[in-house]
């Protein structure tokens, strides 16, 4: 047999990054929904914790204690949001628990919220969602940083009009809020 002086060399390191690769590949679609995920909780986060924190200014200016639970709850609602939103993004596996807690909770939310926090379960708790969420994909995950998920410039310009239009809402919707108070 000739040997081939031009040839790749061959390694375990190689085989064991080829492996990772693969795995890599076969999983980037679930990672990106968690991490996509992830940027929506951040989104119910910061209009949650918002919402509770008018509710708490409202209140305590007309002294309403029904206005304070509510804004209380929105808090908390809020803030756990963020907290799973930050596991979710760093695909940590403590991220899992308030994952799954929130979508209980949005399954709620008929029809529409229902439908999302559905799909959000069955990435979360499913196979798939719980490899991604171990400490051995975030191992391959740091093995191959160079895989990555291909996303269309369609894609892109739709999501970033969607994020335009939701901030139009949410701001006419506070100053609306503002101007009663």
């Amino acid at each position: 047999m000739e040997i081939n002086p031009y040839a790749a060399p061959q390694s375990q390191i190689l085989q064991a990054t080829s492996s990772d690769e693969l795995i890599r590949q076969e999983h980037i679609n679930t990672e990106a929904t968690l991490k996509s995920v992830g940027i929506l909780y951040y989104l119910g986060a910061f209009v949650l914790t918002l919402m509770g924190g008018m509710a708490l200014f409202g209140s305590l200016m007309n002294g309403e204690t029904a206005s304070v639970l509510l804004g209380l709850f929105f808090l908390i609602i809020g803030v756990t949001q963020g907290v799973a939103a930050y596991g979710l993004r760093r695909l940590q596996s403590w991220a899992r628990v308030p994952t799954i807690i929130l979508s209980c909770i949005g399954l709620l939310g008929f029809p529409l919220g229902t439908l999302i926090n559905l799909y959000i379960l069955v990435k979360v708790a499913g196979k798939q969602g719980k490899f991604i969420l171990t400490p051995e994909y975030q191992r391959i995950v740091a093995a191959t940083p160079h895989v990555k998920r291909k996303t269309s410039i369609v894609m892109k310009i739709a999501l970033a009009l969607l994020f335009i239009i939701l901030l139009g809402i949410i701001i006419s919707v506070s100053l609306s809020q503002l101007k009663q108070y």
